[in-house]
Parts: C-alpha cells; structure tokens; sequence
C-alpha cells in the first residue's frame, strides 16, 4: 500500500474506534454516574489502542518488507547471474526494482527485466501480508481497549499519559536536531583540522582551495575575507540600512501615525518579509548593482562592476527592515503602564512629542529592540542568494564598499554544490565555516540575553 492509503486507513480505523468507545461509554447503567472519564476520554482511549499498534506495524513493515522482497528474489534461479561487484549488483536489482513498480520504462541490463517479475510478485504478497498484520494490530488492539473500558476505569489518565509523551517528543526534536546539527559539523570539522592547521584557517587571508593539498604548506584555507566580508554585508552595510529606518518606522506607526495610516502601512511594510530573497537578489543584480557602479564612475573608481558589497548590503538591508520594524513596534506598543504614565506626566509639564519618546519609551522597549536587530543581524550573515547574484564570489578583504567581496554562506553553498569527495580538504572546508558561523549566532544570542537581562532588572 501507498503511505497515503496506509494512513487514511489507520485514521479511519481510529474514528470507527473512536465511535464505538463513546457509545459504549454512554451505555454505563446510570447507577455509575459519578464516572473517572468522560465517554469522550473512553473513545480516545479506544481510537489510542486501535491506531497507535497498527501505525507501529505501518512504520515498521516497509523495512521489513524490504529485507524479505531481496530474500525471494535471490532464491529465484535468475539471480545466480548477478555479478559478484556489490556495486553492479545494487545497479541491476535498482533498475528491476524500477521496472516492477514502474517508475522505469527501460533497463539498461537484460538481467533486469528477468528479476523485474519476481520482485513484483514477492512486493505484491509482502504488501498484502503488511495489511493482514496492520489490520491484526488493529484488531488485537482494539479488543484489548474495548474490554479494559468499564465504568470505574480511569481513561482520562490513560489518554493524558499518551499527550504527555507526545508533547514531551515534540519539544525534543528542537534539542535532538541542535545536537545533531552539532555533532555532524564538530566531526567533520574535526577531520578538517586534521588535514589543515586551525592557524592557516582562522587567521591567514588568503581564500582559494584546491583539491589536492601539499602538507606542510599554505594551501589558501585562510578564511579571514570571508569573515570580514560576511560582516561587511550583513552586520555593518545591511544594518547601518536597516536599523534606523526599523526603528523609525516603528516609532512613527506607534506614536505618530493615525490609526487609518496604521492600518495601512504596516501591513505593507510587512509585505518585504515574504518577498523570496531570489526577487530580491534580481534586484539587487538587475537594478540596483548598475546604479552602484555608476555612482562609483561618477566618483572617479576605475573600472568598476556591477557586483559590489554596497549593492548586496543596501537590499539586505530593505529585507531585514520588517524584522526590527516588527520588534521594535511590538516592544514599544508593550512599555509597562508605568512608563506610559511618566511620559503623559512629561508632556504635562510642557515636554514636546519627541522628548518623552527618547528619553523613556524607546529605553523601556530597548530589550525587544535590541532583540530584534539581533535577530536581523542573525538572518543577515546566514542570507546567500542576494551574495550570490550581487556581491560575487571573490574573496577579498577591503573596505571600498564598491568592491565584490563574498561571504561564508556563499562559500559553503559553492563549495557543497555539485559532485564533490566528502573526504577531500576542499569540501571538509564547508563545516568548518558552518561550525565558525554557528558559533557566531551562539554569541549574537548570549550578548542579546545579557542586554536584555541587564534592562529588564532597570525597568521592572
């Protein structure tokens, strides 16, 4: 069966079981009234014991199945002609396999269409043998449920534990998928270092690997232009764009704009967050890098491109606007009462529109504020296609802001791109920049607890 059917079909056989626990909890003799479980809770726990046994059979199964489908078939006379390489055996039993279900109109191995029937017939009665358990599961499942369920038994302890468990698994696939992320880059990382000194690597400028590497040597790992340059785009052009006209904005939609104007423009100015950033790198190569490198003409730079740090980080900019517009609008808008009352008492006394806003809002709100130029800083150095399309790919360390510089995201997408030797130093390389970018997200969000922490104890 298709994973769609199987799952309607587990579904179904939990509603069907869900159904008759209700009903068979609402024909309790009304001397148990006082019941532990509502008939709601009695059905659930009966859809649980139903469905939760037979989609352990519908995970399980297809591994299974896999392992019996290649046992038949190598029992069929046929398969004493597969070649001995495990390579080539793989190849021909894939393009069998390919034929039997389909997905393949021709092999390229007689061989293949031989063994083609064999595995159909041994998918089709290993199939039917998985709906025969799945239905069994559900069966056995359900008579254990359905005679467990009587008035004095405690469903709603049953079904709580169940939620429990699933709530528990949900809020731990964050901290197992951090872990995971972790471990993958620290050991490839570790098989870099292993081939390439971390001194060449963290502190040498210049960026161009090879893919054989001659020991003893510099084989152009130094990673400092990518560094730089990711900082350069996204940390200083990028936010020099956006956090004053973020900031600005949220102050004026809070504290200036009517509420008709409200209404209207911040709905738009949100409408940059779901522009996908491929539009915005056609607009930063397409548009606005030619008028880069006429500004750069006009300011006597000798032939100059239309790929330049300035153009990436003017649209980066535009992009991560929305994000501190957004914090910043949402942690003005939540300044304690007691804020609110020192500011209507300095306008009281004479104070003008703006002084109060300086001097008390925008400091009270100064954690969200900060947390979300944090935030924008974080999507900005992990941004890539804008790079790509309007700042290059050169690794240079400069500060002329009409230079193509690249970053380290750009990096680890050329480097990762295509085929490419998992054990070669070149592709190594990726994870160590990965690991060195992660490590910089981690410090971006202990300085912003320490900031958020240090005014949250000024204003409460």
């Amino acid at each position: 069966m298709l994973a769609y059917q199987t799952f309607l079909m587990i579904v179904a056989l939990g509603v069907i079981a869900w159904f008759i626990g209700r009903q068979k909890a609402r024909n309790f003799p009304a001397s148990a009234r006082r019941l532990p479980a509502l008939p709601s809770q009695h059905a659930s726990f009966l859809a649980l014991c139903t469905a939760a046994p037979a989609a352990l059979v519908a995970f399980f199964w297809p591994m299974i199945s896999n392992r019996l489908v290649l046992a038949a078939v190598m029992m069929n006379p046929a398969a004493k002609q597969l070649p001995t390489s495990a390579l080539d055996r793989a190849s021909i039993l894939s393009e069998a396999a390919g034929l039997a279900d389909g997905s393949v109109e021709a092999a390229f191995n007689p061989l293949s269409y031989e063994l083609s029937k064999p595995i159909a017939e041994a998918t089709h009665f290993y199939t039917i043998m998985g709906a025969v358990l799945l239905f069994a599961a559900a069966i056995i499942g359900f008579g254990i449920g359905y005679l467990r369920i009587k008035p004095q038994f405690r469903a709603r302890h049953k079904v709580e534990a169940v939620v429990m468990l699933c709530l528990m698994g949900a809020s731990l696939v964050a901290l197992v998928t951090t872990f995971g992320i972790v471990a993958s880059l620290v050991v490839e990382t570790s098989r870099f270092f292993a081939l390439i000194p971390v001194s060449e690597f963290l502190f040498t400028s210049h960026w161009s690997p090879p893919i054989d590497i001659v020991p003893g040597e510099h084989n152009g790992f130094g990673a400092v232009p990518l560094f730089w340059g990711t900082i350069f785009i996204g940390a200083i052009i990028a936010m020099i764009v956006a956090i004053p006209i973020g900031v600005m904005a949220a102050i004026y939609l809070t504290q200036y704009a009517p509420g008709a104007v409200r209404a209207w423009l911040k709905p738009a100015l949100e409408i940059l967050a779901g522009i996908p950033t491929v539009v915005y790198g056609y607009f930063a190569a397409l548009t606005l890098g030619p008028l880069v490198r006429i500004w750069a003409i006009h300011l006597g730079m000798e032939s100059p491109t239309s790929e330049s740090a300035l153009a990436a980080g003017l649209v980066m900019g535009v992009m991560i606007i929305p994000l501190i517009s957004s914090m910043a609008d949402d942690s003005i808008a939540a300044v304690p009462s007691a804020m609110q009352a020192i500011r209507d008492g300095s306008l009281a006394m004479g104070a003008t529109t703006s002084e109060p806003i300086r001097k008390v809002l925008v400091p009270a709100a100064l954690p969200g504020i900060v947390g979300g130029v944090l935030l924008a800083v974080s999507r900005a150095i992990g941004e890539t296609m804008i790079v790509v399309m309007a700042a290059g790919m050169a690794a240079n360390m400069t500060i002329n802001p009409f230079d193509s510089v690249t970053t380290v995201t750009t990096q680890i997408v050329q480097l990762l791109t295509g085929d490419q030797e998992f054990d070669s130093a070149k592709t190594l390389s990726a994870f160590a920049l990965g690991l060195v970018l992660f490590c910089a997200t981690l410090v971006l969000n202990i300085i912003a607890i320490r900031v958020v922490k240090k005014y949250r104890e000024a204003y409460e």
